[in-house]
């Protein structure tokens, strides 16, 4: 397949595939010594081109707080790399396995050893995380990886391709840029595995694209992911984490608080309680240094679509924090606002939001709320703010969620000894913790012949030994078939 991508080293994507893999089949699996010597390798050439990559995210956006860049990227980034390497001789340790009474005297293990080529396709809301965790991961799992980051953050990509150009050989590591038709292609390369980061709609045809070569993926995709706070429970704790999960990035986050259930009783002072911490938390408001504008204008246009529908449908419509004035806002930035009441045929009801915008709906029992999420596809994320009690125990048993986080936002995502990803429209599959690395690593089942066992003794001709054993060892079942179908015992 030939790919209409900027060539790399003379080579397009589709050789340059070839050309990793008879690397990797020449060279063989990597070693411990070896991976960690490669994440050593990206971990210093992350911090070696931080001001770099903080300057390009910034001028993508239009604008994004250094400070932000450093906490929602690079501190995740480095964590990960450290978790990796400290973990990594675990993770490559065989697992013994139970051998059955049948087989005694051999010997069973499961070992992982690398799957060869990842393909990592990364979204435009953190260019750079979403791009080198995967990669960390594959490297540690002992792969070699091909990049295609976002075509909305251009001057991040040309930054990453040539940070990773400058650490790792173009049959080890690359990157490959180019728009949507570039993207398409890179899909339908014939990988290993396949991880992708972004929408549900482009994720389906990632995958079916990845499904003509019958490559495994892993999809980190969206969705609506609720918030839900306990009666009695709006406060200043509350609120300062559903503030900064909501409008951190601008609320260009895949596991950002989507929409908040908030109890009838307290529904105005959650307005003035979020209003009075955004106000606190960016004290100079749109216009401010720490504040997020929004990647494009097509998606400023979209958000603002979406909160004049929400209006014109009979919301309440609330800007909240410092209002700026209108001349000073920076292009495609996009004010803090509530949306009070929206009804379900509101397209911010249906649609994944991803900007400061949250919809605020009121809930009586417990019941309405769960009733609501589970009558809808499975959210990457679920929020709950309350007491760890019964409520919240319900809560948790009766829904199903990527990940759920209690009294914070966002933070899951930063535990490195869990696996992140969604379930069914949110995503499939999981990277992060041993899961990641499994997750590119092919689980190869072991069995070692011992000096004997019942089948090396059982060959025709058979006899009466081959009865009296058969019968041992299936004895365990005869009180089984003794029960006809549909009996209970």
């Amino acid at each position: 397949m030939n790919i209409s991508a900027e060539p790399i080293h003379g080579l397009d994507a589709a050789d340059l595939l070839g050309r990793q893999r008879n690397a990797y089949l020449r060279n063989g699996a990597p070693d411990l010594a070896q991976r960690k010597a490669s994440l050593a390798r990206l971990r210093a050439a992350v911090l070696a081109y931080r001001s770099e990559v903080k300057e390009a995210i910034s001028a993508d956006f239009g604008h994004r707080s250094h400070h932000e860049t450093d906490i929602m990227e690079f501190v995740g980034v480095i964590q990960s790399i450290d978790y990796l390497s400290r973990n990594l001789r675990r993770f490559m340790k065989r697992e013994r396995r139970h051998v059955g009474a049948f087989y005694r005297a051999g010997r069973a293990w499961v070992e992982y050893q690398p799957k060869g080529v990842i393909g990592v396709m990364a979204p435009w809301n953190y260019p750079f995380s979403l791009l080198i965790i995967p990669l960390a991961t594959a490297l540690a799992a002992g792969n070699r990886a091909m990049l295609k980051p976002s075509e909305l953050t251009p001057r991040t990509s040309e930054v990453i391709r040539r940070m990773l150009a400058d650490t790792f050989p173009a049959d080890e590591v690359a990157v490959v840029c180019g728009g949507p038709e570039v993207g398409a292609a890179f899909s339908g390369l014939p990988f290993d595995h396949l991880l992708f980061t972004g929408s549900t709609q482009v994720g389906r045809k990632v995958m079916k694209a990845a499904s003509e070569n019958l490559v495994p993926v892993t999809l980190e995709l969206g969705g609506k992911s609720p918030v839900v706070v306990a009666r009695g429970h709006v406060n200043e704790r509350s609120l300062g984490s559903i503030v900064f999960g909501k409008l951190a990035n601008g609320g260009q986050t895949c596991v950002a608080p989507d929409y908040a259930f908030v109890h009838e009783d307290d529904v105005e002072l959650f307005i003035k309680q979020f209003d009075t911490m955004v106000a606190r938390t960016y004290p100079h408001g749109p216009t401010g240094r720490d504040y997020t504008s929004i990647v494009s204008e097509r998606h400023y246009q979209r958000l603002v679509g979406l909160v004049d529908d929400a209006r014109s449908r009979g919301a309440r419509v609330v800007e909240v924090g410092v209002k700026p004035e209108s001349a000073r806002v920076r292009p495609h930035t996009l004010a803090p606002t509530l949306v009070v009441g929206a009804g379900d045929d509101s397209a911010i009801m249906q649609e994944e939001i991803f900007g400061p915008v949250l919809p605020v709906r009121t809930y009586r029992t417990l019941d309405e709320v769960v009733d609501y999420v589970n009558a809808r596809p499975r959210p990457l994320a679920l929020y709950y703010f309350g007491n760890e009690d019964n409520e919240c125990a319900t809560l948790l048993a009766r829904t199903t969620s990527g990940n759920t986080g209690i009294n914070n936002t966002l933070l899951h995502v930063a535990q490195d000894d869990l696996p992140f990803g969604g379930v069914g429209s949110s995503g499939m599959g999981a990277y992060h913790g041993i899961e990641g690395f499994r997750a590119m690593s092919h689980a190869k089942g072991v069995f070692v012949q011992g000096r004997w066992n019942l089948p090396s003794l059982l060959r025709a001709p058979f006899g009466k030994f081959a009865d009296f054993a058969l019968g041992f060892t299936l004895g365990a079942s005869r009180k089984t078939e003794r029960i006809r179908p549909g009996m209970a015992e």
